[in-house]
């Protein structure tokens, strides 16, 4: 039986996430029952390499079946694809299919194929409309919500974007089964963070339930997303464009894991693995008197139980803050680190430079 959770934001319409096994086939379906995919004919499915043997033949099925007219791009799989010169393929896709305004992308894949095609959706012909359907644990707890989209820039991750939400979020859980070991811990690292900066209730449960999980216990992963999905869809509500300090938690662990993942080149390490590296940087950082060593520890431990360990890699400090210093976070030159305190407590502190590189010597 498929959950249904509902973003609802200022000033647009809501829509549905759904988590469930097996509910791909229900997609065309659903979208149908979305009163501006009435009439919709045209729908250009965006997936990867990796994805599309999987899964792209069941949803061209489901949305056949549903009176859907399907083409599809098919990507490269991996980082490097979530780049200009992929999207302006894309959008040239879209053109020469004489797509308009009243087409719709769907977005087949983990968080490089949601972004990408979310990126595509939001600027082709200045905005169709985009849904998520996603295919790893990282995608359906984080990236597949809330209307992030971008591009890599040569300079840094995710620096080309634009704020755009989809009309609707399908995440089939059953496509959970064939996701590499690596790219479940990568989905873990997330889980992780939004328990940390949510609640006791959601953190003591996620420790509670953490073998599980890491064993990919497939009830205990259906209850991580559902929380991961409420608990991003209320900060979404409370901060759409993240201009009112609130969304800014939801990248507690990326200053340093986005540096990371660039210095060592995308790739070497996934996301998540960096992610739970930069979580435990700024727990390490964090010396204000309101830091709870208790939490840090329980955090560490957390980490350690969902197999995301200290990494072994390190680069120099300078390295590092030149990756750094192109974070969106950044004001007036210096470096802004989400801080946890304690379960659910968590502010902004700007690092200045001295201090920043004896951490990053020390760490």
């Amino acid at each position: 039986m498929a959950t249904k959770v509902i973003v609802n934001l200022p000033d647009e319409a809501p829509y549905a996430v759904r988590i469930g096994e097996g509910i791909i086939a229900d997609l065309g379906r659903n979208l149908r029952d979305i009163p501006r995919f009435a009439r919709t004919a045209d729908v250009l499915v965006v997936t990867d390499s990796n994805v599309a043997p999987l899964y792209l033949a069941a949803v061209r099925e489901s949305l056949a079946a549903a009176g859907f007219k399907a083409a599809d791009a098919v990507v490269p799989a991996g980082e490097e694809t979530k780049s200009v010169e992929v999207a302006a393929e894309l959008w040239s896709a879209l053109a020469q299919l004489a797509f308009g305004r009243d087409c719709l992308v769907v977005a087949l894949g983990g968080g490089v194929v949601g972004d990408l095609a979310g990126f595509v959706a939001a600027t082709y012909m200045r905005g169709v409309p985009v849904v998520q359907v996603p295919t790893t644990l990282l995608a359906m707890v984080d990236s597949s919500v809330g209307g992030k989209t971008a591009v890599n820039l040569p300079e840094g991750k995710n620096l080309a974007g634009v704020f755009y939400q989809p009309s609707f979020v399908c995440a089939d859980t059953a496509t959970l089964a064939t996701l590499p070991d690596r790219e479940w811990r990568c989905g873990c690292a997330e889980v992780a963070k939004s328990a940390a900066i949510d609640s006791d209730d959601f953190f003591f449960w996620l420790c509670e339930h953490a073998p599980q999980l890491a064993a990919r216990d497939s009830q205990v992963a259906a209850e991580a997303i559902k929380r991961c999905v409420v608990f991003k869809a209320d900060v979404v509500a409370r901060d759409k464009t993240e201009s009112a300090g609130v969304r800014e938690c939801l990248n507690f662990g990326h200053t340093l894991g986005h540096a990371i993942e660039a210095a060592a080149g995308y790739g070497t390490y996934s996301h998540g693995a960096a992610v739970a590296e930069g979580m435990r940087f700024a727990l390490a950082l964090n010396d204000g008197a309101d830091a709870s060593p208790e939490f840090a520890e329980a955090l560490g431990r957390l980490l350690d139980t969902l197999q995301l360990p200290v990494l072994e890699w390190r680069a120099p400090a300078d390295r590092l803050l030149e990756a750094m210093r192109c974070d969106k976070k950044n004001r007036g030159g210096d470096v802004r680190f989400v801080l946890a305190d304690d379960v659910g407590r968590w502010h902004v502190e700007a690092i200045g430079e001295e201090r920043l590189r004896e951490s990053l010597e020390a760490w």
